[in-house]
């Protein structure tokens, strides 16, 4: 069956992103139901939503993965991809938002901004990308829409306006009125078919004209010409599509966003469908994107149009128990037919397009072609993996990957049986295809397969897909932390390899300097060899050398980071001098020079949010003190609660979920995101080294 053809300017790509429990799939649930693509709202504790389609995610009421659908809405396209709101799963919101053009930010109406609101508004922030917030849940007990607005200014943005106000408070709440064309949308039950528009109720004219006069404010800003007839004529001169047009260009700048507010389960849905569809970005308000060419490195642009040379972003990967891998790309110029050959420009190789499909969350509809603007799903795609640019055969492009954090929690892992040991093999493959936050190695010390992950769910969820995907039984260790270590001072020294055994010898001789880098910055190899003193063929190797000793660590065995290397002196032999010697002599000089520049051992520490009623909160903040926890900050919320903020390390926050649940009755909840990598105080560090040199 031929899709029907939509002008650029009607597509949206949009996604829901929200803290866990917010109730972004309840949202998307909404939209589905209300464009027609399904024929009841599912509710996520009974398992029965579109979007939320693993097993794990129906048993636990979480979103893991994040899910693609497409709806039709005013004769708009809306692909719409519904994220995980649990911070293990961060990297999901991440690949999203990276070839996403809007967004739909969801809240809490009883928390407001939670701690994963922050790190989703963050992410948005980073790849710059327009969003209009829905407060969620007023009509529930506890539930405000002012309350809710004053947290966003006080913790993202003042640049956060109502374009609507809700009607009613809490139970009571009916509708919205509307600022643009100040009507009053009311419904009897959320259920409703249908919005019933009429006046706006005596009560709230004058807070609605209030609202409206900071909105019209705030939009002219947008057009000179707007601007200074506002200033001549004032808010009368301006029309409600000018005003609208206005508010577009502000929103799709990327530092003003509208607010609205209602029940996610509702008809109201249908005005956050409006908001996306008049206020959100199509790919031609995008515009251009530009990519390197990977032959010369020059910049190379490629407008969103069906006739330009193909250039398109694979930013995820998922299992397909019938078709094998798919692999979602979101086109952004030309057009990608099925059967047809594309380029990986990330390895340099040419793959075939085996099928294209349209994604409905699990379910998949054949297309023949994707074009400019879009986003699908490809299948029998070899070495695509998430990031890749694939892009027109005779005119390559590269465009800028998706980078993702080390994860700071690791388990070891082994499988029951033999039968099960090959099968494990395929099912760590396939998983660390598809989460780029997900990795395997194996100890050299131990020879045990080592899995890392976000955190302690993220390792767990993995284990239970090994089991009922792939039908592997494992046994996991106690989750452990992936320390780091790093250099604080500056210090010089030889590597000098020399063996002589009869026939040719081997002989490398190096002087590196090892000093602190920046934070965040990795390992930097600096070439300084003045003459011939070490050959050119030879310095490759001395940084292979100091690379793979970094990587297996000095101090502790974990991976040194954050070191520059630089390469100054040295001799060499004519004959006995080999690649492989001066390999040995890197690595010498790093076992040396590192232990000389003050090692230190650094470890994962957590921002941790924990929201608990005022009695227990002695306990939470004795408990945290205990776990070598700073707190940051603490916070009055609505209904007699409290935030606390704190600054904890990974290793000591193992298990407190239920330490919280037993300490608070089960009342509290805590959310927890890396922070950053930071010294750990010696007498700790002296007893880690202790454990694993003795391991």
């Amino acid at each position: 069956m031929a899709e029907k053809h939509y002008s650029l300017d009607k597509f949206r790509n949009l996604g829901i992103i929200a803290h866990i429990d917010a109730g972004k799939t309840t949202t998307t649930e909404a939209i589905l139901y209300r464009t027609g693509l399904k024929h009841k709202i599912g509710a996520v504790h009974d398992g029965e939503t579109v979007t939320d389609w693993m097993e794990q995610e129906r048993e636990r009421g979480i979103t893991i993965t994040s899910a693609a659908v497409t709806a039709f809405w005013k004769d708009h396209k809306i692909n719409i991809i519904d994220t995980p709101g649990h911070i293990d799963f961060t990297a999901e919101v991440e690949r999203s938002l990276r070839v996403l053009d809007g967004a739909v930010v969801v809240f809490d109406g009883k928390m407001g901004v939670e701690a994963q609101s922050e790190t989703v508004w963050r992410q948005a922030n980073k790849y710059n990308v327009p969003r209009v917030c829905f407060i969620n849940k007023i009509n529930q007990i506890g539930g405000d829409f002012y309350k809710s607005l004053e947290s966003i200014h006080r913790r993202l943005s003042k640049n956060a306006l109502p374009i609507h106000l809700p009607i009613g408070f809490e139970k009571d709440i009916n509708g919205v009125v509307d600022l643009i064309d100040m009507k009053a949308y009311t419904y009897k039950d959320f259920t409703d078919h249908e919005l019933t528009q009429g006046e706006i109720p005596a009560d709230m004219a004058d807070k609605a004209k209030h609202a409206r006069s900071m909105l019209v404010e705030e939009a002219v800003q947008a057009d000179d010409e707007l601007f200074e007839r506002f200033l001549d004529k004032g808010e009368e001169s301006i029309s409600a599509e000018e005003l609208k047009s206005a508010l577009r260009k502000r929103v799709i700048a990327g530092d003003f966003y509208l607010v609205t507010g209602g029940d996610g389960r509702g008809v109201i849905v249908e005005k956050v469908l409006d908001l996306v569809t008049e206020y959100l970005p199509s790919p031609t308000d995008i515009g251009s994107i530009w990519g390197k060419n990977p032959k010369t490195g020059d910049e190379v642009e490629r407008k969103p149009d069906d006739q330009e040379p193909v250039a398109a972003l694979a930013f995820k990967i998922a299992t397909d128990p019938f078709v094998g891998k798919l692999i979602f790309i979101r086109v952004y110029s030309g057009k990608v037919s099925a059967g047809s050959y594309i380029l990986n420009a990330t390895t340099g190789n040419k793959e075939r397009v085996g099928r294209l499909v349209r994604m409905f969350a699990d379910k998949r509809e054949d297309i023949t072609e994707i074009s400019a603007g879009d986003i699908a799903a490809v299948v029998g795609l070899k070495d695509t993996t998430t990031g890749t640019t694939l892009c027109d055969v005779a005119k390559s492009i590269l465009l800028e990957s998706i980078e993702f954090p080390d994860p700071p929690v690791s388990i070891a892992i082994e499988p029951k049986t033999k039968s099960d040991q090959e099968k494990m093999g395929i099912a760590l493959q396939k998983l660390t295809e598809e989460d780029p936050t997900f990795r395997v190695h194996t100890d050299e010390e131990t020879g045990q397969t080592i899995v890392s992950g976000m955190g302690e769910l993220h390792l767990e969820i993995f284990v239970d897909r090994m089991r009922r995907e792939f039908n592997v039984e494992a046994n996991t260790g106690e989750p452990q932390v992936a320390f780091r270590e790093t250099i604080k001072s500056v210090a010089e020294a030889q590597g000098k390899h020399i063996k002589q055994s009869g026939g040719r010898g081997q002989y490398g001789d190096v002087w590196v300097r090892f000093a602190p880098n920046e934070p965040g910055k990795g390992f930097e190899f600096i070439d300084e060899i003045k003459g011939g003193v070490v050959p050119q063929e030879y310095r490759k190797p001395v940084e292979q050398g100091i690379r793979e000793t970094l990587d297996s660590g000095v101090i502790a065995g974990y991976p040194v980071v954050d070191v520059k290397a630089t390469l100054y002196d040295g001799s060499y032999h004519d004959v006995d001098s080999s690649e492989l010697a001066f390999k040995l002599a890197g690595s010498l000089a790093t076992r040396e020079g590192v232990k000389k520049a003050t090692p230190v051992l650094l470890e994962p520490v957590m921002k941790v949010e924990v929201t608990t009623p005022e009695e227990f909160m002695g306990d939470v903040i004795g408990d945290l003190n205990s776990r070598r926890g700073r707190i940051d900050a603490m916070e009055d919320l609505s209904g007699g609660a409290k935030l606390v903020r704190a600054f904890v390390p990974l290793a000591n926050m193992f298990g407190y979920t239920s330490d919280l649940r037993s300490m608070s009755q089960g009342r509290a909840a805590s959310t927890m995101e890396l922070h950053a990598y930071e010294e750990v105080p010696p007498n700790v560090a002296e007893d880690i080294i202790t454990k694993r040199n003795t391991k």
